[in-house]
């Protein structure tokens, strides 16, 4: 068969490879549509990814097609179905997957080969993160379950309700999927975009208020002005009520840019008071790395901030180093 094989950063070559021979427990797809996500491009730059995928290595992650060959112990497909498989599953026996964090799994399989005529799908996927296509969905829509997903727990853990306000910053199709189903939930949306193109489409899925970054100078002030009694009609309010969102809420946060202080560690500590405290410190973290003009503008950080951003600082919250390659994130 033919396939997108990577040998190195920004290397890619179109070449003949053995199709893939199955475990008693996998399954062989006939790949009609393969997406390119930002994993992916990032991977092509970079030229590898050391928990996805080494080269020499057929990339690629998103796809659906047609099952054509089943290992003996699969019971749940057939050949013919239609599938759409992750590209990841979890062991189910480690810390994380006893506690449902399964996206935290110490010892999680990914899956790369899309980028071919065929893809073996391991067991573990096939039991747990593969689907059969409605016979309604189409393959290129199929193919976009893993993205939708990641959408869609977002929204469940900001727990919207209908009337609420949703701000959605960036219209790529991610911000674009985070539009249309907040507006499935009643929820009014405002979109920020560059592109004129972007904010056409955010219109088209259904975003109530467009704001331009070209043309706009101001945004949290925009978006202040859209929200009155919320964030505050004036400018100093509205900045202030914003950036003490920030700080309040990780939720809103990344973790911070801070050498040495990972998730993991913090959640083995089983100390519930530890974990909020780590959470209410990354808000802080991040918030003053990234938003310094809203700090000052606010007046600066309380007491109880400036103590939680100095024990991140002392590495309190220390775990494995990010610079490990071993624990580079997985996300697009």
């Amino acid at each position: 068969m033919m396939a997108a094989v990577l040998y190195g950063k920004e290397e890619l070559r179109v070449e003949p490879v053995e199709i893939p021979t199955l475990g008693a427990s996998d399954v062989l797809v006939k790949v009609n549509v393969a997406l390119t996500c930002g994993t992916d491009l990032k991977v092509f730059r970079r030229g590898y990814h050391a928990r996805m995928i080494v080269p020499p290595a057929v990339l690629g992650h998103e796809l659906a097609g047609d099952i054509v060959e089943v290992g003996s112990q699969v019971k749940n497909f057939q050949v013919g179905q239609r599938v759409v498989a992750a590209n990841s599953a979890p062991c189910e026996n480690c810390y994380f997957c006893a506690r449902r964090q399964e996206n935290l799994c110490e010892d999680l399989l990914f899956n790369n080969g899309a980028y071919a005529e065929y893809i073996r799908i391991p067991g573990p996927i096939v039991r747990r993160n593969m689907y059969e296509i409605p016979p309604h969905v189409g393959y290129q829509d199929a193919a976009l379950i893993e993205p939708l997903a990641c959408v869609m727990r977002g929204l469940d853990e900001t727990h919207l309700r209908p009337g609420d306000t949703v701000v959605v910053i960036g219209l790529g199709p991610i911000g674009l999927m985070f539009v249309r189903l907040a507006k499935t939930l009643d929820a009014r949306v405002i979109a920020i975009g560059r592109r004129k193109t972007q904010l056409d489409r955010a219109a088209s899925m259904g975003a109530d208020e467009l704001i331009s970054t070209e043309s706009v100078a101001n945004v949290v002030e925009a978006v202040t002005r859209l929200v009155p009694g919320v964030m505050g009609n004036d400018e100093s309010a509205g900045e202030e009520s914003f950036v003490d969102g920030l700080l309040e809420h990780p939720q809103y946060t990344r973790p911070a840019d801070f050498r040495g202080w990972t998730v993991p560690e913090v959640l083995r500590s089983g100390d519930h008071g530890r974990v909020a405290r780590w959470r209410r410190a990354q808000a802080v973290a991040r918030t003053v790395a990234r938003r310094p003009d809203l700090v000052e503008a606010r007046g600066g950080l309380s007491d109880e901030e400036s103590a939680l951003l100095e024990e991140v600082r002392r590495d309190e919250y220390r775990g494995p180093s990010p610079e490990d390659p071993s624990q580079e994130s997985s996300a697009p």
